[in-house]
């Protein structure tokens, strides 16, 4: 019973699909990512905020993330984040699906973080889809340089990606409330800090520099 026990405890742990991050509630849908970023946490730990494992044992169905939230006080939360150990737009159409049920359930503020190429992800422009659920798109700025944003994040799309990302924040501007740029405290000079300031003027976003392993 023991052996089962620790089972039971092991496929809990591959399936955390709900986890908390200062006082908001995380969801972490998938571990598919097309970036293989130089600093990306998941090559030093297998977790993140009060989480015990975001390795995926595999993806949840729309059905099996919903069904998470009535573990949790929802009252205790100030935000819904769709980011986990991988690009949460790998699996939007059960974001999308997850996040309609929140929406509507608990009327919570929903936030997606992302690294800005889902339209190539998904081989559409996914970005009115998430009018009316998707409250804040926060999107990896990085680097304001292309060739260096390139050299950092390693997209399997190419040269491509930086320009895919500015196009998407432009067009998340259109459908969402709230779209924010950053980059990470410490890891850009302050002069390139104002290149990015920039670039979220000329698109119409806000730019945010974050701590470093929020």
């Amino acid at each position: 019973s023991s052996d089962l026990f620790i089972k039971i405890n092991i496929c809990r742990c591959f399936m955390e699909i709900l986890y908390k991050v200062h006082n908001n509630l995380y969801v972490n849908l998938t571990n598919r990512c097309p970036y293989a970023c130089t600093f990306c946490l998941r090559q030093t730990m297998d977790r993140i905020g009060e989480s015990d494992r975001l390795w995926l044992e595999r993806e949840p169905l729309a059905k099996e993330g919903i069904d998470e939230f009535a573990k949790f006080n929802m009252e205790d939360y100030d935000e819904v984040v769709f980011c986990g150990f991988g690009e949460p737009t790998e699996a939007f159409d059960v974001l999308k699906e997850v996040a309609s049920y929140v929406k509507k359930t608990y009327n919570k503020p929903i936030r997606i973080n992302t690294n800005g190429v889902g339209n190539l992800i998904n081989k559409r422009d996914i970005v009115p889809e998430m009018e009316g659920i998707i409250d804040t798109v926060s999107i990896s700025l990085n680097d304001p340089d292309k060739k260096r944003y390139n050299e950092l994040v390693r997209s399997k799309f190419g040269d491509e990606s930086f320009d895919a990302m500015l196009s998407f924040a432009k067009e998340c501007t259109k459908y969402i409330p709230n779209v924010v740029l950053t980059t990470v405290d410490t890891t850009i000079s302050h002069e390139e800090e104002a290149q990015c300031q920039k670039i979220c003027d000329d698109i119409g976003a806000k730019y945010r520099i974050r701590p470093w392993e929020e």
